[in-house]
């Protein structure tokens, strides 16, 4: 360190993204990216002309993009934020309804993100313990006094919980925003977005970087009240209105409107995720009942790390965690079913000590 960063900061542990290796040979299946490259509208939408325009600042109210997902979702443009990406997003949101005075909870094995943000606002917060099958106890999350934050489905377990559950939650919290980060809702999950409109303290985001294609892209939305979107952009306008490029904006309105391209992507994903979930289980592996785009597997008869070094030396990324409740798993994102033959493949080597 410098030496000049300021004595909170310093103290910060920052966040640990998967590993972005440049190298192809590997099979990338460490951060739930999609095996499958963007659809032709949004390679058209960010040549030619966009390009040249480059020269020119972006639309800092990004209206055909914001137009297009209030169309697609069924809510005004007034209910919908767009930003860099659903982390940004989720950095507003901790920004502006938590802090000193104002606690957050969230589950305890979740999206890494939410305690380094917390710890960024000086927040304090209460982690919500996992059932046994890493599932999540929506009781625990009732009247809960604080800015509450679940992703559905849930980061690293991938398991998602009933709209029902959802709308009870933010129900019995009518006094906080309840946040639900909805970043692998196309995979299986159901959309709390309705709810937005019976709940003003519901606020909903999702990506482009997994059902979409566009990680690269790096764009987000959210859905609200109209209140709670002006919160965020007032933070937005205050910090950096230029934030979404015009490649993006572009890119990310061609997306929308390729949405059968995208929804056959996702029933493919799915079918494949189903595929490898029965043939993990069949090696003796606990595999959780993943509504995402990737699978939790371990507890099997090869520990986390060993799988995951091992993998690795086979030319397959998948991710490990540190976390003592995460470390005897892995989590694998799924790829094309060619892929997941191969990752399969070497795991039953592995497992089999060839």
């Amino acid at each position: 360190m410098s030496g000049f960063l300021s004595a909170h900061l310093n103290t910060l542990t920052e966040y640990v993204p998967g590993e972005q290796l440049q190298d192809r040979r590997y099979i990338k299946l460490n951060t739930n990216e999609s095996p499958f490259p963007a659809s032709e509208g949004v390679v058209a939408a960010v040549s030619g002309q966009t390009v040249r325009d480059l020269r020119l600042y972006p639309d800092t109210d990004c209206r055909l993009l914001i137009r297009t997902l209030a169309d697609t979702y069924g809510v005004e443009p007034e209910n919908v934020f767009v930003s860099n990406g659903s982390d940004d997003i989720l950095n507003f949101a901790f920004m502006g309804y938590c802090g000193p005075d104002r606690p957050v909870l969230f589950p305890e094995v979740s999206y890494g993100f939410y305690q380094v943000y917390a710890d960024l606002y000086r927040a304090p917060c209460r982690k919500i313990p996992m059932n046994p099958d890493f599932s999540i106890d929506p009781e625990k999350y009732m009247n809960a006094g604080c800015t509450v934050v679940i992703a559905n489905p849930n980061a690293q377990t991938g398991i998602a919980l009933p709209l029902a559950d959802i709308e009870r939650i933010a129900a019995s919290n009518r006094e906080h925003v309840v946040l639900v980060d909805e970043a692998y809702v196309d995979f299986g999950g159901e959309s709390a977005v309705g709810l937005t409109k019976k709940y003003k303290n519901l606020l909903v985001c999702q990506t482009f970087s997994k059902s979409r294609s566009m990680a690269g892209a790096r764009v987000g939305f959210a859905v609200a009240d109209a209140e709670l979107i002006a919160d965020l952009n007032k933070i937005r306008y205050s910090t950096n209105p230029y934030n979404i490029n015009s490649m993006t904006q572009a890119a990310g309105t061609a997306a929308l409107k390729d949405a059968q391209y995208y929804e056959e992507n996702c029933r493919k994903i799915v079918r494949t995720r189903a595929w490898t979930k029965a043939q993990l289980e069949a090696l003796g592996f606990f595999v959780t009942d993943s509504s995402a785009n990737f699978l939790l597997a371990g507890r099997g008869p090869v520990q986390g790390k060993t799988l995951y070094e091992k993998l690795r030396e086979k030319a397959i990324l998948v991710r490990h965690f540190s976390d003592p409740q995460l470390d005897d798993y892995v989590r694998i994102t799924i790829g094309t079913q060619e892929q997941m033959q191969q990752v399969m493949d070497a795991v039953t080597e592995i497992v089999k000590g060839r």
